[in-house]
């Protein structure tokens, strides 16, 4: 069976790919998308939680479905979504600076005003912050799927990042221009809040544009984790099922399926910025120790081949912030960092126990092994055949 998707769709629909990957920021975004569907139904009113996390239920299967079944169809699909984020974030935009132009900057008085900044606050500050901003290193999952990754990855990562930059900080302009900093605070769906201001009667297209972009974050989400599992299986880091790929949709569909229940198990317990505080610890700490991993490299083998490098200060400087915001993160929540810590080391077992497996007591290798053929037949998947690393 041939695992091999060089769809261009695949380049186009990469280049923003929020950080949605992991099941907690797949549960972050999902509720995002809940809250910006439920909240105007009960305007004045706080939306039920029940509510926000039953619909979001309802956009996390429908993706996972979407994965599942094609990846052209997930490719298609991340465009239109894609776009109709762009939609959101010009009209947005072009709201805001209509009303700046009226002459609406007293919004902008001491705006950056410090006397309430305490230290306690910048390393969360920062992880929401970097949040909105993370997506880029998700392209590199899915190497394998990209065609002249060599010279279409970093392009898209440029890219990106320079078209999200501008965006967001006009974005973040806009709100400000019409909304206060405490009424920024204390909205549940600030582009919701923004839209009744501005569109009145017609704050509905934001509302829909908005969604639909939250869906678009998940959706590349689930494409490039689902790889991460696959490969790690792939190198006997993880079951072998999860290297398996459907006979006819030509998906990792064990891969795709793992994530599932920890997203929906992670939307019914977790709230949205409890669920980032507790994702950010780890993908900031394996941040650092990569880049800090890529300077080692590079002065170990300095000889072997590099498609393209960067400024050795800049994966330097990177891995220095990165475990300096991860080592204050500590001080400022240390119970969503402390059990992310604590989730973290317990995959240091499982990770062992995957690399030995083979050495394993015989009933042991049975077991996995009659386990493994059994969701073969029901998930009708099967090993790749054609090489493709």
């Amino acid at each position: 069976m041939k695992y091999r998707r060089k769809d261009k769709l695949l380049i186009v629909a990469s280049w923003k790919i929020k950080p949605k990957a992991r099941p907690a920021i797949t549960a972050v975004v999902g509720l995002s998308f809940g809250r910006y569907i439920v909240e105007p139904f009960f305007d004045p009113c706080p939306a039920p939680a029940l509510a926000i996390k039953l619909l979001t239920v309802v956009g996390v299967s429908l993706i996972m479905w979407i994965n599942s079944w094609s990846v052209n169809w997930t490719a298609r699909v991340q465009i239109i979504l894609t776009i109709s984020k762009l939609v959101a974030l010009g009209l947005i935009i072009i709201l805001g600076m209509m009303a700046l132009a009226q002459g609406h900057n007293e919004n902008f008085q001491n705006a950056f005003n410090s006397s309430s900044v305490t230290l306690d606050k910048i390393p969360l500050a920062f992880y929401s912050g970097m949040f909105a901003y993370s997506g880029w290193f998700y392209m590199n999952f899915f190497t394998e799927e990209v065609i002249n990754a060599e010279r279409n990855i970093p392009l898209a990562i440029i890219s990106s990042i320079v078209i999200i930059t501008i965006l967001y900080l006009l974005v973040n302009v806009a709100y400000y221009t019409v909304l206060t900093a405490d009424e920024v605070m204390a909205s549940g769906a600030v582009a919701v809040t923004f839209a009744e201001r501005t569109l009145k009667s017609f704050s509905s297209v934001i509302q829909i544009l908005v969604s639909l972009s939250c869906l678009g974050a998940i959706t590349g989400g689930l494409f490039s984790a689902s790889r991460v599992f696959f490969v790690a299986s792939r190198e006997n880091q993880w079951p072998t099922i999860f290297s398996m790929i459907h006979i006819r949709h030509h998906t990792p569909l064990p891969a795709v399926i793992l994530i599932y229940p920890l997203v929906i198990l992670m939307i019914f317990i977790g709230d949205l910025y409890g669920l980032l505080n507790l994702n950010s610890f780890p993908r900031w700490l394996f941040m650092g120790f990569v880049t800090f991993g890529l300077i080692r490299h590079r002065y170990k083998q300095p000889d072997l081949h590099r498609p393209f490098k960067v400024p050795m200060i800049i994966p330097g400087l990177f891995s220095a912030l990165c475990l300096f915001i991860v080592a204050t993160s500590l001080y400022s929540d240390p119970l969503s960092t402390g059990i992310s810590c604590a989730l973290t080391l317990s995959g240091v077992p499982v990770y062992y126990l995957m690399i030995n497996r083979y050495q394993g007591p015989a009933w042991c290798r049975k077991a996995l092994h009659l386990f493994t053929v059994k969701l073969q037949i029901l998930m009708e998947v099967v090993a790749q055949e054609i090489v493709t690393y």
